[in-house]
């Protein structure tokens, strides 16, 4: 399951997405992101998910790379959809048995709730697929850029968003190797209680904490000595420009979320 976690990963490609200029990107998901939390029925939650899949089909990225980054949410998906089905009532009684109703509002929800996380994390990974960690704290930072009226450091902002983004990788990576050494030591990781198997981590977050803070202070060390101070008076080699290929993905994305607003208004809401 660890080495499932390929969120913060880039995926190298020449695709539509990856040429697309990571300030429209950045915004697009945003956009898209809250417009997906405004649906309130399964058609408006399809304009939404065939956006994704047009994305997914668009960005190069195989499927099965997409695929793991949704299995580590698999638990979560499971949890919220045994919430919905159990504790959310109305609509016709499907199944019933002492006080334990499964009904069909709780079905509906349930399967609402989970396409939507599914859809979230698509369009967060592919963010990170299809954007170099440089090209992410440029755009990050251009697009935060008015905040510097109101005297806060956006390039420090940015530049703490993505080495957060790129160090998950090495952290997933630090976390197998960690579990690989304990296991040779003898450490049962997989079998026992839930307590048991809570207190067999502690051997594992221990050294992590402990490589993590050692990984920033030479990360720290190491900028200190490239004299680095920020991004004051800081130039670019490349300097980004919208081309046509991004004002047609921002087209595409305003027109579903029209459509999200339309469907909502004309069609019942589900949850």
């Amino acid at each position: 399951m660890i080495s499932d976690i390929t969120f913060g990963q880039y995926y190298p490609s020449k695709s539509v997405l990856h040429k697309a200029d990571p300030r429209m990107k950045l915004l697009l998901t945003f956009v898209t992101i809250i417009f997906l939390f405004v649906c309130k029925n399964f058609l408006s939650l399809a304009v939404m998910a065939f956006i994704t899949v047009l994305a997914v089909a668009v960005s190069g990225v195989p499927l099965k790379t997409i695929l793991k980054s949704i299995r580590p949410v698999l638990i979560i998906l499971v949890f919220t959809a045994a919430l919905n089905i159990f504790y959310t009532k109305g609509g016709e009684v499907y199944y019933e048995i002492w006080k334990i109703q499964i009904t069909e509002k709780g079905v509906n929800t349930a399967i609402f709730t989970i396409i939507r996380i599914v859809i979230l994390v698509v369009l967060s990974s592919l963010l990170t697929y299809t954007t170099t960690p440089t090209d992410l704290t440029t755009g990050l930072e251009r697009l935060l850029s008015p905040l510097n009226v109101l005297h806060i450091k956006v390039h420090t902002l940015a530049m703490m968003m993505t080495l957060a983004l790129r160090f998950i990788p090495t952290l997933v990576e630090e976390i197998e190797r960690i579990m690989n050494a304990q296991k040779a030591r003898g450490a049962d990781l997989e079998t026992g209680s839930l307590v048991q198997r809570a207190k067999a981590l502690i051997p594992i977050f221990v050294p992590l904490m402990v490589s993590s803070f050692r990984r920033a202070y030479e990360l720290a060390f190491a900028m200190t000595c490239r004299c680095y101070t920020g991004g004051e008076g800081r130039t670019r080699m490349k300097q980004m420009k919208l081309s046509v290929r991004d004002f047609v993905l921002l087209f595409i994305c305003l027109t579903a979320c029209a459509g999200v607003i339309v469907l909502n208004i004309f069609f019942e809401a589900v949850i």
